[in-house]
């Protein structure tokens, strides 16, 4: 399994950095190759500066090894040995219209001392992250996660949605870090499901993405706006770095398992802005995305 997903992952790569280029019509992806020393390594695809894309990441890895005391107690196990891959991605696009983006898929597994698997899961979602809010885009990227579900089991994406909705938020702020998706982790074979099952679900929403996110990208890409938007912009990425350092657990499992520190933090924006004690006007565009941010929607609905 750890030998297919991560086949699986690596062409996945290929083709939403190629899809990505492409948009952008200017900027390039720039490829890292990395080793970790305790075992395992990487591949780490980097965009900056682009007519679309002010940065980028989509990154793919492979570790194993020993698994630290810290994350021992955080998974409750004795001395094991690991295995992790994953795909996981952040695109900040330069247009305040044109939403920031996330998307992990990942697959772990654990062994005894005599190397035989004692625990294994997927993870995983997708989620927007926009700065002004387009109705439609919500529906449309949510419509697009609700797809890939329906396919596996209809109560999949409903309880995958309040998951996200859940995890992204950003307690200190009493707000969601944006307008959610799809948020899964611990997908275990049980009685009624297999690995196999897993696999298979967690490919498709991983194989949604493009169709998710690319359709909003082409829409809003070239809508003009001021250098207020640009500021609120920046204000909201803010919150954005604030929920990757105070919240996430990837972020917290890349750090404690001495991760490569500039492949965890390629998911932070390039230009940030911290204003003592912002508040939106009333009334206005920038507080209609705030409404929705502290109560989230249904979009299917």
């Amino acid at each position: 399994m750890k030998d297919k997903f991560l086949k699986y992952i690596e062409n996945l790569q290929d083709s939403i950095t190629s899809r990505l280029e492409k948009i952008d019509g200017k900027a390039h992806f720039k490829e890292d190759l990395w080793e970790r020393p305790e075992g395992g390594g990487g591949r780490t695809r980097v965009i900056e500066n682009g007519n679309v894309f002010e940065k980028g990441g989509v990154n793919i890895s492979a570790v194993h090894g020993k698994l630290p005391k810290s994350m021992q107690a955080y998974f409750k196990v004795g001395d094991v040995d690991f295995f992790a891959c994953g795909l996981s991605l952040v695109i900040h696009p330069k247009n305040p219209f044109v939403p920031t983006v996330h998307a992990n898929w990942r697959y772990f597994e654990m062994y005894d001392e005599s190397g035989t698997i004692v625990d294994q899961w997927f993870g995983g979602g997708q989620d927007l992250t926009p700065y002004y809010l387009f109705e439609e885009d919500a529906i449309h990227f949510h419509n697009t996660c609700k797809t890939a579900c329906d396919k596996h089991n209809p109560e999949f994406y409903p309880e995958y949605k309040k998951r996200c909705d859940d995890y992204f938020y950003n307690a200190h702020r009493n707000e969601a870090r944006g307008i959610g998706g799809l948020f899964f982790d611990y997908c275990k074979a049980t009685e009624n499901i297999t690995m196999e099952n897993w696999y298979s679900f967690v490919t498709d929403v991983g194989n949604s993405f493009l169709e998710a996110y690319v359709p909003i990208v082409e829409k809003r890409k070239d809508l003009p706006y001021t250098e207020a938007q640009r500021t609120w912009q920046e204000i909201r990425r803010g919150r954005y770095v604030e929920f990757n350092l105070v919240h996430d657990k990837g972020t917290l499992f890349g750090l404690k398992t001495n991760g490569r520190i500039e492949s965890i933090l390629m998911s932070l924006p390039p230009h940030v802005q911290w204003v003592y004690d912002h508040h939106p006007e009333p009334g206005s565009d920038e507080e209609k995305l705030l409404d929705v941010l502290k109560n989230p929607k249904d979009w299917i609905k």
